[in-house]
């Protein structure tokens, strides 16, 4: 390894750290709130009364009350990957259909 990719490795880990250790120091006490919050507070203030939902969340009608946050990320987190899988399973698929049409200029299958 030569002294410039060392100083470069050193500054990405430095810059991590940074990263990782700044927001701990500078969102001391801060709150955090989801998007249904913030939108039903403006919707409050614009029409001068509460907000009331019209619709309830399925999953909170099946068990009779909300969701503890962490089953509520959980439940977003199997969405994103099973998302990303659909996506990424196409894609391949479309990788796979040039390679073998042999219309993709990186690699041939068969020649």
């Amino acid at each position: 390894m030569g002294k410039k990719t060392k100083q470069k490795i050193i500054i990405l880990l430095v810059i991590a750290v940074l990263i990782a250790v700044v927001p701990l120091f500078t969102l001391k006490g801060a709150e955090f709130g989801g998007s249904d919050d913030a939108g039903s507070k403006v919707v409050s203030q614009i029409k001068g009364t509460e907000y009331k939902p019209w619709a309830t969340p399925v999953m909170e009608k099946w068990i009779g009350g909300e969701l503890p946050g962490e089953i509520e990320s959980l439940l977003f987190c199997v969405q994103t990957g099973i998302g990303m899988g659909v996506l990424f399973f196409f894609l391949g698929r479309f990788v796979e259909r040039n390679k073998i049409k042999g219309t993709d200029p990186h690699t041939k299958i068969g020649n």
